[in-house]
């Protein structure tokens, strides 16, 4: 939760990824097919080694990106299951949103 005295001025998706990873491929598919359509950003971690060591056994991994007037601030959220359906992952990112603002 970001401090109610910074004003967000724009909020972002960030998926840490890798080729070849089924999990992520599917979250991937899930998020960009929501509606109205969310900004996402899909980072390889295989193209960054700070990436690759921070997140190597954990992919999928989903981030909010807050940018606000004190700068920006990444938000790791809960593991959605890859069982998970397409309407309640969109809940979920709408209850993220919502707690954010």
């Amino acid at each position: 939760m970001i401090d109610n005295t910074d004003e967000i001025t724009a909020m972002t998706f960030v998926l840490y990824s890798k080729p070849g990873c089924h999990l992520c491929e599917g979250l991937e598919a899930k998020l960009r097919s929501i509606q109205p359509a969310i900004a996402l950003e899909v980072r390889d971690i295989t193209s960054r080694d700070d990436w690759w060591q921070r997140y190597q056994y954990e992919v999928p991994v989903l981030c909010q990106i807050l940018l606000t007037a004190a700068g920006s601030q990444e938000i790791p959220l809960p593991r959605p299951s890859p069982r998970l359906p397409q309407a309640r992952l969109e809940e979920l990112i709408q209850r993220w949103l919502a707690e954010t603002i």
